[in-house]
């Protein structure tokens, strides 16, 4: 099931990601093409208050050209830790300061044509500060119950994918937090 790469083009390369044609040998010896998006490492933040509710954040997404909701989340700089990442994260885009940081797990939004890894953490947070966005960024945070969180994935209002799955990673190892 392996694939060997028998060519690599870069034919675009952006600021935060660049996409390579390849040329590829499967195991019968026929030959095909992949495209792949190269993407760094980011990170995703489940992020509880001390009165038991979820910090989440809305936000304008042009490739969908409406306002998402999603879970707290954004790019490592790089050499950074993706634990001190995901703090920087949590504080720019919505003030709060984690207390307690804890990884859940990586996920790959979308395996077959994209390398980029986001980590997902679980963050017990307390006093929340002032933000500091990106100078693009407009951001509304949003605190949720975890009941309130469910019936939102239940009526289908949350399509972002990294959301879903640092909700679930969340749901499944919470016992263990």
């Amino acid at each position: 099931m392996n694939e060997k790469t028998i060519s690599k083009k870069t034919v675009f390369e952006g600021r935060i990601l660049s996409v390579d044609v390849l040329e590829v040998e499967l195991e019968n010896g026929r030959r095909s093409v992949r495209e792949i998006v190269q993407h760094g490492v980011a990170v995703a933040i489940i992020a509880q208050l001390p009165d038991d509710r979820f910090v989440f954040i809305r936000q304008f997404r042009k490739p969908m050209e409406r306002i998402c909701f999603e879970v707290v989340a954004g790019n490592c700089d790089p050499d950074e830790d993706e634990a001190v990442s995901a703090k920087r994260e949590l504080q720019e885009e919505t003030g709060c300061i984690a207390e307690t940081l804890e990884l859940l797990g990586p996920i790959y939004p979308s395996v077959g044509y994209c390398t980029e890894r986001i980590d997902v953490f679980f963050a017990n947070v307390g006093e929340r500060g002032s933000t500091s966005f990106d100078d693009d960024e407009r951001i509304e945070t949003v605190m949720l119950t975890e009941t309130e969180m469910d019936a939102k994935i239940r009526a289908n209002e949350i399509q972002d994918a990294k959301t879903l799955a640092a909700w679930m990673l969340y749901k499944v190892k919470k016992s263990s937090l």
